[in-house]
């Protein structure tokens, strides 16, 4: 803190902030009243450190780097996210990554879900809505990650079928109710899939975008957080995802040039892919575990409901 800030921040207090599947996030007091965040990518404390070592360089939202480019990204295109005071990547004191970052002095968009103002609700929503409209329309015809610089050889959406039946596996050989019904599960995958034509243009997504990666200031400017799976991507993608996190405040952030065959396929694949993500949670000791279950299955229950619409 006194390299970076100067010898006059002291530090007061250190208190590790909920959430951080992935990275450790702990907010840092000083004695002059000054406060920021600390990231630590230390893949040991990682709930998801088996997938992160076993993925393809191009397709982990995991680390410093991808941090540092998004955050450059996001700034310099007007996207707010917290100001990076600093990165400390030399792994000469300790054998992880970490940054300093700006701390928001406010509430995660989700806590607005229930204020009692509709006009607040509103403005807080609508400036979400504005900065994801303005962050989408960013083009590029090569999808993935700032640090991916080959061309694509498949169509975007592909990655997702493949993730997806890795996911299914998982998820079959812990639930009985996914378990029986996993070939016709794995039907569904590719059928919907199959009703998707191919694009060649590709817009900027969060990757994860969520009410609890939004922070709302005291001035109701909203702020994206934890931005390492940022990347150039099927919008869609991100409005489906949306779609389930934000429910009826969905109706903000709504875009009507989508297209509905992705948004069905890739709105299948999260059903997915959270099921299985809430059992890793639950598995590996994630200190909400009530959360991990439920997360598990309601989402298992969401997949199956699949099934009835297509007479399986």
């Amino acid at each position: 803190m006194q390299s970076v800030f100067g010898t006059g921040y002291i530090i007061a207090s250190v208190s590790k902030m909920h959430g951080g599947a992935q990275k450790v996030v702990c907010k840092i007091d000083c004695s002059n009243g000054f406060s920021c965040v600390l990231y630590v990518w230390d893949l040991t404390m990682s709930y998801f450190q088996e997938e992160t070592a076993n993925k393809d360089v191009s397709e982990i939202s995991y680390g410093s780097d991808l941090f540092e480019l998004n955050n450059k990204y996001l700034t310099q295109n007007g996207i707010r996210t917290p100001f990076l005071y600093d990165l400390n990547k030399e792994k000469e004191r300790y054998p992880f990554d970490y940054a300093l970052v700006e701390f928001i002095d406010g509430q995660k968009a989700e806590a607005y879900f229930h204020h009692s103002d509709s006009r607040i609700q509103d403005k807080v929503f609508q400036r979400l809505g504005e900065m994801l409209t303005g962050m989408h329309a960013a083009k590029s015809q090569i999808y993935g990650k700032q640090n991916q610089i080959r061309a694509n050889t498949v169509n975007c959406h592909l990655l997702q079928l493949e993730n997806a039946k890795l996911q299914l596996s998982y998820a079959s050989r812990h639930m009985d109710c996914i378990r029986v019904n996993q070939s016709k599960l794995f039907d569904i995958l590719h059928e919907l899939e199959s009703r998707i034509k191919p694009r060649t243009q590709y817009g900027f997504i969060h990757g994860e975008l969520g009410p609890d990666h939004v922070l709302v200031n005291d001035k109701l400017e909203t702020f994206l957080i934890d931005i390492e799976g940022a990347m150039f991507f099927d919008i869609e993608h991100e409005h489906s995802f949306m779609k389930l996190r934000f429910g009826d405040f969905y109706r903000y952030l709504e875009n009507d040039t989508l297209d509905p065959d992705r948004m069905l396929f890739y709105r299948f694949h999260h059903h997915i892919s959270l099921t299985s993500g809430g059992l890793k949670l639950l598995h590996r000791g994630f200190p909400n575990q009530p959360f991990a279950k439920e997360l598990a299955e309601y989402h298992s229950e969401c997949a199956l409901r699949f099934i009835e619409g297509f007479n399986l």
